[in-house]
């Protein structure tokens, strides 16, 4: 890797790292850097997932105050979480990603447009039914396979539960999407090819961008953050629909 290589992957390492603890879009900015360092799609892809895990770390540093009462909640669905995130990094191991690729971007549009809904009001004290896991089961499949928007799936899930806040449901979605990367990144360190020159100056900029993006967002309108989320995610959606597609 040259100093400008690795200058790069640092900057949009942190460029990432702040989206993708506000928005869930890091890999927006980290994978398109990967390709071009010149490494191919599916090292691209598992070098990322790998470097995501040090995004987290910072995302869920920065959410702490968020997360003050939510044990139970993340007692419930973090081992769907890290199973997902297994499973999904299997099934990209074991096989090729061509024809899911294909899926995705109606997965980024439905889960973008999601964002769009309003709050659910508060409803009476109970505990989330079993849909929840198994949603947040799916989407780190998802996560662990091919990544892209994952976060933006996973924060349409926890914002569609009764009486979320935006800021509340982005720090569980932090703490749900890095228990799907952490797993899927030991396999892929085991067992993946990784560009370990890759990942030094990536996972730096993304700890430091991840650590920032939790501050951020406490800055910023909420309803003005989803939309910018919502129309994030559909310009995703619509590059991925023309990768795949045409």
């Amino acid at each position: 890797m040259t100093p400008w290589q690795l200058l790069t992957l640092f900057g949009a390492g942190i460029a990432a790292g702040l989206i993708g603890a506000v928005a869930g879009l890091a890999s927006l900015f980290s994978y398109p850097a990967l390709l071009a360092v010149g490494l191919p799609a599916t090292t691209a892809n598992i070098t990322n997932t790998v470097c995501m895990l040090f995004q987290g770390a910072g995302a869920v540093a920065g959410s702490r105050p968020e997360l003050r009462g939510a044990g139970p909640q993340l007692r419930r669905w973090i081992g769907p979480a890290l199973l997902g995130g297994a499973a999904g990094a299997g099934l990209l191991l074991l096989t090729p990603a061509g024809g899911f690729e294909r899926i995705v971007p109606f997965l980024v549009a439905v889960a973008a447009l999601l964002l769009l809904r309003p709050p659910r009001p508060a409803a009476e004290p109970r505990p989330p039914g079993p849909g929840v896991a198994v949603g947040v089961f799916g989407v780190a499949v998802y996560a662990g396979y091919f990544g892209a928007a994952a976060g933006v799936m996973m924060l349409a899930l926890t914002l569609s539960l009764p009486g979320a806040t935006l800021l509340r449901a982005n720090a569980l979605k932090n703490v749900l999407t890095w228990a799907a990367n952490a797993v899927a990144a030991v396999g892929f360190a085991v067992l993946g090819d990784v560009a370990w020159a890759a990942v030094p100056a990536l996972a730096l900029g993304l700890l430091i961008g991840g650590r920032l993006g939790p501050v951020v967002a406490r800055r910023l309108p909420a309803r003005l953050v989803r939309i910018g989320i919502a129309v994030a995610g559909l310009g995703l959606a619509l590059r991925l629909f023309v990768q795949a597609w045409l």
